[in-house]
């Protein structure tokens, strides 16, 4: 696929037909664990994939599928919880190589958090290039998850992938048109050499 192809095909998507993934293809977008960034190679993100269907239909009930206008999270074939282990981040400042003036560094952004985002990604692009959709949902009862699925207490919760086949009505070109229309102009996005800077 050509980037400009993959930028055109990511979107987040809540409808799924229920056909199932190959294993094969769920294990490389997993595999992209091995491949995300992570701040001095600290490798704190963590993955649960969930495809059996009666855990999947508890995973969306605590990522409050009922609040949305149809059911989504259950019918997407594969699920992907993603984690980050702060502590990971920790460990590695603290080694030698990593002290500054013999300490920790101070942290100018909580980067596990920002790598987190960069793994979601990631698993966005792996998933177009297999030729499927994805979407991503908050999970407000983050405990119970954890608890159902045996996600260690030292392992934040950062949200739910969903991955499967895209129905053929996942986008409405209605949708596409709107968010079209919201769409900030560029210049007030990006600037030049100064935030004043032209556009």
């Amino acid at each position: 696929m050509e980037f400009d192809d993959v930028l055109a095909e990511r979107r987040m998507v809540r409808r799924y037909r229920p056909d199932p993934v190959p294993a094969d293809t769920v294990r490389k977008i997993a595999g992209t664990i091995r491949r995300a960034p992570s701040a001095g190679f600290s490798q704190g993100h963590r993955l649960v994939v969930v495809t059996d269907p009666a855990t999947r239909e508890r995973v969306a009930e605590l990522a409050g599928e009922s609040h949305y206008p149809e059911e989504w999270l259950s019918v997407a074939p594969v699920l992907m919880v993603l984690g980050i282990r702060e502590d990971d981040y920790h460990d590695r400042y603290t080694r030698p190589d990593k002290l500054v003036d013999g300490e920790e560094m101070e942290w100018p952004a909580p980067y596990w958090w920002v790598d987190s985002g960069a793994f979601l990604m990631l698993i966005q692009l792996a998933a177009i290039d297999a030729g499927l959709a994805t979407g991503f949902a908050t999970v407000p009862r983050k405990d119970e998850l954890k608890t159902l699925l045996g996600i260690p207490d030292d392992v934040a919760v950062v949200g739910v992938v969903t991955v499967g086949h895209p129905r053929e009505d996942a986008v409405q070109p209605s949708d596409t048109a709107r968010l079209r229309s919201m769409r900030k102009p560029l210049g007030d996005l990006v600037h030049h050499e100064t935030w004043k800077g032209a556009g």
